[in-house]
């Protein structure tokens, strides 16, 4: 089914605007409009003012909510129990070829009473904030594209803005469905970088974090650079979003588009190389999963327009968020004769808005498209985010939740037709399309069984102990130990997600059976423990509870460990001056019984342990401990804590025999120079 609704890819001229009202034939009246099963939002513009492109006017919403599965009422706006928001705002209309249209999106910002400063808080259940979106679903007549594009995105384990769908009167006209979302933005709970300032023009500083975007030219902001397209004369606009247009410095400008053209450069040629190839530049697991939503959907706008990226500061360039994803699932701006998004042709490469040229590159590189297989073949699986029964139940779901609100909206507009046959066309093209790219994506045979380098997360000291010598975020670290019999080189190694960032510098090594240790500040480190640290990571660690991902360089798992601050996880490590330990390397470090808390971390244990030995294990008689250093106590535990054993200790060779044992695991405590190392032993 073809949809008369359309998006101009450039600005409209006045013509096309008058064309495009008369065609669409909206209906100026209102509608009785009391209650809906959605929230309402009221907004009422000071002395009734226009709301206008620029500049903003002043305003005061209020969000009617009154729980999940309870009905809303317009006549709630006067019971103060009913009001999930009651406050001032102000507000501007925003987009591009929708504002063609008489049913208008707005940008809105919620301030405090004196109208200038920022009243951050939360809005139906999305964290707190101050800058918020009011999508009219424009060119859209299924009402749902974005929210399910949105969603399958967060189903992936990536951030998109957050949506709530809800009704709008504005100055007491009924102004149909909307959703209510998140704008993209530097913030803890949405893009998780760290804002960068005019004043931050060298290394690392300079590093990040940026968000930067590929899209139209018609926004107000000026172009900072364009970058060629394989579609003649359709080159790339990118535009600065952090830092803002008015304020990016020439050194901020310079070094972000360099990282664009390494991108480009890399691509072209097919460096893969995890010292100076594109794995080098970028987070390929957000690239793969941007592609994968794209195509999904068969995004006639992606890749070229609303096409975001983020960097954190020393980070790799990362793809995303999403946002605009109308023109999907079959749907295009057919008035003006486009019919772009097919079951059965890749967006980056379908002669149209192909976006940069890196897109098709990285398409066409053997081992990107292994791995954007490879991901494509996990989350189409039963149950995950994009396997067709799972998109359906999610549709039907939706489409429950707005059907009395569809019906106000075709009312009030007539921009829906029959809302049932829009949904089933998105339902007939999704299974069109996934059957299209599991045929034609290619295999993952040759990346599908990885070896990673055998390193372990060791040590996380996320909540130190404030002292007079030293701050609490400064004194943090974390040990990584290879645990193999070989070196390992570290390029292109980091640590994936946000709020932590640190990747490993090109050619760097760690020996075998050795440790190293990051830390948040290493003059601070070195002060303390009396060794140096091998690097600095930026960002801190969490207090309560954090997802530390270590990546190769093409985002396969090498270590995860999710830790937190309460039990069973060890507590005295949460601000107690203790820190987590990992009892031994061959236990599962997500699992809270693996790890104690630890405070003997020095110049000494660190010798300790790089150079003492332990073997055979798994063992059936005799396990041999060495040391350089004279071993005073040798004790055996089970895993309860129960004391077994305890072995007369000898300078540098031990010989311990566990043949009376059962099989089992058993925990060896050593002590050296006052210092206690605990391994786990296996008798079999």
């Amino acid at each position: 089914m073809k949809y008369y609704f359309f998006k101009p890819l450039k600005i409209v001229s006045n013509s096309l605007i008058v064309m495009l009202l008369v065609f669409c034939d909206f209906n100026s009246f209102s509608q009785a409009f009391t209650e809906s099963n959605l929230p309402i939002v009221v907004i009422n513009t000071d002395n009734s003012l226009p709301i206008l492109d620029s500049p903003r006017v002043l305003a005061n919403m209020k969000i009617i909510y009154n729980g999940p599965g309870v009905q809303n009422f317009v006549s709630d706006q006067t019971n103060p129990t009913s009001l999930n928001y009651n406050g001032r705002i102000d507000i501007e209309i925003r987009g591009s070829s929708s504002q063609a249209l008489e049913k208008k999106g707005y940008g809105l910002t919620t301030r405090l009473s004196d109208n200038v400063s920022n009243n951050n808080v939360s809005i139906l259940g999305m964290p707190s904030e101050n800058d918020w979106v009011l999508n009219g679903l424009a060119f859209d007549p299924s009402l749902i594209r974005d929210y399910i594009s949105y969603a399958i995105s967060r189903n992936m384990g990536n951030y998109a803005p957050r949506t709530v769908y809800c009704e709008l009167i504005l100055n007491g006209d009924y102004r149909g469905l909307y959703l209510l979302q998140e704008k993209i933005k530097s913030d803890s709970q949405r893009v998780n970088i760290t804002k960068i300032t005019t004043t931050q023009n060298t290394l690392p500083e300079l590093s990040g974090g940026y968000i930067t975007k590929s899209d139209k030219d018609t926004s107000g902001d000026p172009i900072a650079w364009t970058m060629p397209s394989y579609v003649s004369g359709n080159n790339a606009n990118f535009i600065h979003d952090l830092p803002k247009p008015t304020e990016v410095t020439v050194q901020q400008d310079n070094y972000i588009h360099n990282e664009f053209n390494k991108l480009a450069s890399t691509t072209s040629v097919n460096n893969y190389s995890e010292i100076n190839g594109y794995p080098s530049v970028i987070d390929i697991p957000s690239f793969v999963d941007f592609m994968l939503s794209n195509e999904l959907g068969s995004n006639a706008d992606g890749y070229h327009f609303s096409t975001y990226f983020h960097k954190e500061r020393n980070g790799k360039l990362r793809a995303g968020p999403l946002w605009d994803f109308n023109l999907t699932y079959g749907n295009d701006l057919f008035l003006w004769g486009f019919d772009r998004s097919h079951t059965d042709v890749w967006q980056f490469s379908d002669g149209g808005n192909d976006g940069a040229k890196f897109w098709k590159d990285l398409f066409l590189s053997p081992q990107f498209k292994c791995y954007l297989s490879k991901r494509w073949n996990e989350v189409t699986q039963v149950g995950k985010p994009m396997n067709l029964t799972i998109l359906n139940t999610m549709i039907d779901n939706v489409v429950t939740t707005i059907a009395p609100a569809a019906v106000r909206e075709q009312t009030r507009w007539n921009s829906v037709g029959v809302h049932l046959d829009q949904i089933n066309g998105i339902k007939t093209f999704l299974s069109a399309r996934i059957a299209w790219m599991n045929n034609n994506i290619g295999s993952f045979s040759s990346c599908n069984s990885v070896v990673t380098p055998p390193l372990v997360i060791t040590k996380i000291n996320y909540n130190p102990v404030l002292t007079t010598s030293f701050t609490s975020n400064d004194q943090e670290f974390i040990e990584i130990k290879n645990c193999g019999n070989q070196a390992v080189n570290l390029s292109g190694i980091y640590f994936g997600g946000l709020g932590l960032s640190y990747q490993f510098p090109a050619n760097s090594t760690l020996a075998a059976n050795t440790s190293l240790y990051l830390a948040s500040k290493a003059t601070t480190f070195l002060s303390k423990y009396g060794f140096n640290a091998f690097g600095e990571f930026y960002r801190n660690l969490s207090n309560s509870n954090q997802n530390l991902i270590l990546l190769d360089a093409f985002g396969n798992t090498i270590d995860t460990v999710f830790y937190y601050d309460s039990a069973p996880w060890p507590t005295n490590a949460d601000g107690g001056g203790s820190y987590l330990q990992l009892i031994d390397t061959a236990l599962d470090n997500n699992l809270a019984s693996s790890w104690v808390a630890s405070n003997t971390l020095n110049r000494i244990e660190n010798e300790i342990e790089s150079q003492m030995a332990i073997y055979p294990n798994p063992t059936s008689d005799l396990i041999t401990i060495t040391s350089k250093m004279e071993i005073s106590k040798i004790e055996i535990f089970d895993l309860e804590g129960r004391f077994i054993q305890n072995i007369t200790s000898k300078y540098e060779v031990n010989e311990v025999d566990i043949s009376r044992l059962s099989n089992g695991i058993y925990m060896l405590k050593i002590e050296i120079n006052g210092i206690s190392i605990t391994r786990k032993i296996i008798k079999n």
